[in-house]
């Protein structure tokens, strides 16, 4: 909060912080600061919340997939989550591979599905390729065919119309509408 502060943010939590309607860009180091120096995981995702929005690109890019890749989330539906909804926001191709590297670990389990929603935002002609082999990966098949909407890719056609029959409504849904706006 101090560190916040000297730039210009008298705020009471960094919660307030996000939620006061101001383009904070000049706090951003702050906040990647405490990002690395608290231990402590409420902490942690407030920080990462607030990081999570387009002018934290890409100072923040960096220090988030470090922090998706180390931090302790056994359900991958906490913190780690957070962390990878962030990603998914703050999307830079120029990051690429380490992304894609995230959200083919299956190893982070349920944390890869909003970085593989950030697959939508490429604009890298792989993209289109990775959400199409993310389609047999079940934990994050519908997130992938979210993505592929997005990619509007024609290559995609044959898995999407496979996920049509899909177990879970809203992939089905989702499918169907990404054949839509394929054409």
């Amino acid at each position: 909060m101090r560190e916040l502060a000297e730039v210009g943010y008298e705020v009471e939590s960094v919660a307030d912080l996000r939620t006061s309607g101001v383009r904070y860009r000049d706090a951003i180091p702050a906040l990647l600061s405490g990002l690395q120096r608290t231990q402590d995981p409420k902490v942690k995702g407030e920080i990462v919340r607030a990081l999570s929005v387009p002018w934290a690109k890409p100072a923040a890019t960096g220090p988030l997939i470090e922090e998706f890749k180390q931090v302790e989330d056994e359900t991958g539906m906490g913190l780690r989550w957070t962390v990878g909804n962030a990603l998914e926001v703050l999307w830079d191709d120029a990051r690429f591979e380490e992304l894609v590297a995230l959200v083919l670990d299956e190893s982070f389990g349920k944390a890869r599905e909003m970085v593989v929603l950030g697959l939508g935002r490429s604009k890298k002609p792989e993209a289109g390729s990775v959400a199409i082999e993310l389609l047999d990966d079940p934990v994050v098949s519908g997130h992938a065919v979210k993505a592929l909407r997005k990619l509007k890719d024609p290559r995609a056609r044959k898995g999407l119309e496979r996920m049509l029959d899909d177990d879970r409504a809203w992939v089905r849904k989702e499918a169907q509408r990404a054949l839509t706006a394929l054409g």
